[in-house]
Protein backbone atom coordinates (compact mmCIF):
# COMPACT_ATOMS: atom_id res chain seq x y z
CA UNK A 1 0.00 0.00 0.00
CA UNK A 2 1.48 3.67 -1.30
CA UNK A 3 1.36 6.27 0.74
CA UNK A 4 -1.78 7.99 -0.77
CA UNK A 5 -3.55 5.15 -0.37
CA UNK A 6 -2.37 5.35 3.65
CA UNK A 7 -3.32 8.53 3.71
CA UNK A 8 -7.46 7.68 2.16
CA UNK A 9 -7.03 4.83 4.80
CA UNK A 10 -6.22 7.16 7.44
CA UNK A 11 -8.94 9.57 6.43
CA UNK A 12 -11.58 6.56 6.97
CA UNK A 13 -10.74 6.03 10.16
CA UNK A 14 -10.87 9.51 11.48
CA UNK A 15 -14.01 9.22 10.94
CA UNK A 16 -15.36 7.26 14.01
CA UNK A 17 -12.93 9.77 15.83
CA UNK A 18 -14.87 12.62 14.58
CA UNK A 19 -18.20 11.16 15.11
CA UNK A 20 -17.47 10.54 18.82
CA UNK A 21 -16.28 14.42 20.07
CA UNK A 22 -19.00 15.42 17.94
CA UNK A 23 -21.87 13.19 19.29
CA UNK A 24 -20.49 11.68 22.32
CA UNK A 25 -22.07 13.78 25.72
CA UNK A 26 -18.88 15.28 26.28
CA UNK A 27 -18.77 19.19 28.04
CA UNK A 28 -15.37 20.81 27.09
CA UNK A 29 -17.06 24.59 27.40
CA UNK A 30 -17.52 27.01 24.86
CA UNK A 31 -15.62 29.66 23.40
CA UNK A 32 -17.17 33.19 22.65
CA UNK A 33 -15.95 35.62 19.72
CA UNK A 34 -17.59 38.74 18.77
CA UNK A 35 -20.79 37.02 20.11
CA UNK A 36 -20.56 34.32 18.92
CA UNK A 37 -20.56 31.33 20.67
CA UNK A 38 -18.83 27.57 19.61
CA UNK A 39 -18.68 24.59 21.70
CA UNK A 40 -15.15 23.52 22.01
CA UNK A 41 -16.14 19.58 20.54
CA UNK A 42 -17.26 21.88 17.51
CA UNK A 43 -13.75 23.56 17.38
CA UNK A 44 -12.48 19.88 17.37
CA UNK A 45 -14.48 18.70 15.12
CA UNK A 46 -14.15 21.19 13.06
CA UNK A 47 -9.90 20.37 13.17
CA UNK A 48 -10.54 16.67 12.72
CA UNK A 49 -12.78 17.49 9.65
CA UNK A 50 -9.88 19.73 8.59
CA UNK A 51 -7.13 17.16 9.01
CA UNK A 52 -9.10 14.61 7.04
CA UNK A 53 -9.80 17.16 4.19
CA UNK A 54 -5.96 17.79 4.22
CA UNK A 55 -5.23 13.97 3.36
CA UNK A 56 -7.86 14.36 0.86
CA UNK A 57 -6.06 16.81 -1.12
CA UNK A 58 -2.42 15.64 -0.35
CA UNK A 59 -3.56 12.24 -1.20
CA UNK A 60 -4.62 13.19 -4.75
CA UNK A 61 -1.37 15.31 -5.09
CA UNK A 62 1.19 12.85 -4.23
CA UNK A 63 -0.10 10.18 -6.60
CA UNK A 64 -0.34 12.45 -9.31
CA UNK A 65 2.90 13.83 -8.89
CA UNK A 66 4.32 10.46 -8.23
CA UNK A 67 2.56 8.20 -10.57
CA UNK A 68 1.10 6.67 -7.91
CA UNK A 69 -2.91 6.60 -9.23
CA UNK A 70 -4.17 2.79 -8.76
CA UNK A 71 -7.39 1.61 -8.90
CA UNK A 72 -7.89 1.27 -5.37
CA UNK A 73 -6.76 5.27 -5.22
CA UNK A 74 -9.21 6.23 -7.71
CA UNK A 75 -12.26 4.24 -6.07
CA UNK A 76 -11.69 4.92 -1.86
CA UNK A 77 -10.48 8.12 -2.28
CA UNK A 78 -13.86 9.40 -3.19
CA UNK A 79 -15.74 6.69 -1.05
CA UNK A 80 -13.70 7.93 2.04
CA UNK A 81 -15.03 11.07 0.84
CA UNK A 82 -18.29 10.73 0.89
CA UNK A 83 -18.12 8.99 3.94
CA UNK A 84 -16.64 11.80 5.63
CA UNK A 85 -18.90 14.11 4.03
CA UNK A 86 -22.57 12.25 4.45
CA UNK A 87 -21.17 11.91 8.57
CA UNK A 88 -20.46 15.16 8.85
CA UNK A 89 -23.63 16.45 7.17
CA UNK A 90 -26.06 14.10 9.24
CA UNK A 91 -24.29 15.54 12.39
CA UNK A 92 -24.89 18.95 11.31
CA UNK A 93 -28.43 18.66 10.85
CA UNK A 94 -28.55 17.13 14.28
CA UNK A 95 -27.40 20.26 15.08
CA UNK A 96 -30.03 22.47 13.50
CA UNK A 97 -27.12 24.08 11.17
CA UNK A 98 -28.26 22.37 7.98
CA UNK A 99 -31.33 21.91 6.37
CA UNK A 100 -32.28 18.13 6.28
CA UNK A 101 -33.58 18.60 2.34
CA UNK A 102 -29.87 19.62 1.89
CA UNK A 103 -28.02 17.02 3.39
CA UNK A 104 -30.83 14.61 1.70
CA UNK A 105 -30.19 15.90 -1.82
CA UNK A 106 -26.02 15.63 -1.07
CA UNK A 107 -26.69 11.80 0.60
CA UNK A 108 -28.80 10.69 -2.55
CA UNK A 109 -26.57 12.30 -4.94
CA UNK A 110 -23.89 10.16 -3.42
CA UNK A 111 -25.03 7.07 -3.18
CA UNK A 112 -26.07 7.17 -6.77
CA UNK A 113 -22.74 8.32 -7.96
CA UNK A 114 -21.20 5.18 -5.80
CA UNK A 115 -23.79 2.80 -7.61
CA UNK A 116 -22.62 4.44 -10.70
CA UNK A 117 -19.05 3.93 -10.36
CA UNK A 118 -19.56 0.61 -9.27
CA UNK A 119 -21.39 -0.43 -12.66
CA UNK A 120 -18.85 1.42 -14.62
CA UNK A 121 -16.38 -0.77 -13.36
CA UNK A 122 -18.22 -4.22 -13.73
CA UNK A 123 -19.02 -3.13 -17.50
CA UNK A 124 -15.97 -1.78 -18.06
CA UNK A 125 -13.81 -2.73 -15.83
CA UNK A 126 -12.72 0.99 -15.63
CA UNK A 127 -13.75 3.85 -12.31
CA UNK A 128 -14.60 6.78 -12.80
CA UNK A 129 -12.10 9.54 -12.34
CA UNK A 130 -13.31 12.38 -10.65
CA UNK A 131 -14.29 15.71 -12.88
CA UNK A 132 -13.61 19.15 -11.70
CA UNK A 133 -17.37 20.13 -11.10
CA UNK A 134 -16.71 17.16 -8.85
CA UNK A 135 -13.56 18.35 -7.10
CA UNK A 136 -14.96 21.91 -6.63
CA UNK A 137 -17.72 20.33 -5.09
CA UNK A 138 -16.07 18.23 -2.56
CA UNK A 139 -14.09 21.09 -1.74
CA UNK A 140 -17.19 23.55 -1.25
CA UNK A 141 -18.59 20.55 1.11
CA UNK A 142 -15.51 20.44 3.01
CA UNK A 143 -15.03 24.07 3.64
CA UNK A 144 -18.92 25.18 4.23
CA UNK A 145 -18.72 22.10 6.81
CA UNK A 146 -15.76 23.41 8.72
CA UNK A 147 -16.92 26.88 8.91
CA UNK A 148 -20.74 25.28 9.87
CA UNK A 149 -19.03 23.74 12.95
CA UNK A 150 -17.52 26.84 14.05
CA UNK A 151 -20.65 29.03 13.38
CA UNK A 152 -18.86 31.29 11.05
CA UNK A 153 -16.59 32.67 14.26
CA UNK A 154 -14.26 34.12 11.75
CA UNK A 155 -16.60 36.07 10.13
CA UNK A 156 -19.28 37.19 12.61
CA UNK A 157 -18.08 40.89 13.21
CA UNK A 158 -18.78 41.30 9.29
CA UNK A 159 -22.05 39.28 9.93
CA UNK A 160 -21.46 37.27 6.58
CA UNK A 161 -22.58 33.65 7.01
CA UNK A 162 -19.98 32.26 4.99
CA UNK A 163 -20.73 28.57 5.86
CA UNK A 164 -24.09 28.58 4.54
CA UNK A 165 -23.07 30.60 1.51
CA UNK A 166 -20.47 27.88 0.51
CA UNK A 167 -22.91 25.30 1.98
CA UNK A 168 -25.51 26.16 -1.31
CA UNK A 169 -22.59 26.74 -3.12
CA UNK A 170 -21.78 23.47 -2.79
CA UNK A 171 -25.41 21.83 -3.06
CA UNK A 172 -25.12 23.38 -6.36
CA UNK A 173 -22.08 21.70 -7.52
CA UNK A 174 -23.71 18.56 -5.85
CA UNK A 175 -26.22 18.19 -8.07
CA UNK A 176 -24.43 19.84 -11.34
CA UNK A 177 -21.80 16.90 -10.85
CA UNK A 178 -24.16 14.43 -10.17
CA UNK A 179 -26.32 15.19 -13.23
CA UNK A 180 -22.67 15.12 -15.05
CA UNK A 181 -21.24 11.59 -14.09
CA UNK A 182 -24.66 10.35 -15.69
CA UNK A 183 -24.91 12.17 -18.48
CA UNK A 184 -21.06 11.29 -19.31
CA UNK A 185 -21.76 7.26 -18.80
CA UNK A 186 -25.31 7.38 -19.97
CA UNK A 187 -23.61 4.71 -22.73
CA UNK A 188 -23.65 2.42 -19.53
CA UNK A 189 -27.10 2.32 -19.25
CA UNK A 190 -27.51 2.16 -22.80
CA UNK A 191 -26.07 -1.14 -23.26
CA UNK A 192 -27.79 -2.21 -20.07
CA UNK A 193 -31.42 -1.71 -22.03
CA UNK A 194 -29.85 -3.15 -25.29
CA UNK A 195 -29.59 -6.49 -23.31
Amino acid sequence: MNLPNKLTVLRIFLIPVFMVVLLAPLNWGSITTGGTVVPWTQVVGAIIFAVASITDFADGQIARRQHLVTNFGKFADPLADKMLVMTAFIILVSLGKVPAWVAAIIVCRELAVTGLRLIVVENDGEVIAAAMPGKIKTMTQMLSIIFLFLNDVFFAAVNIPIGEILLYICLFFTVYSGIDYFVNSRSVFADSFEK
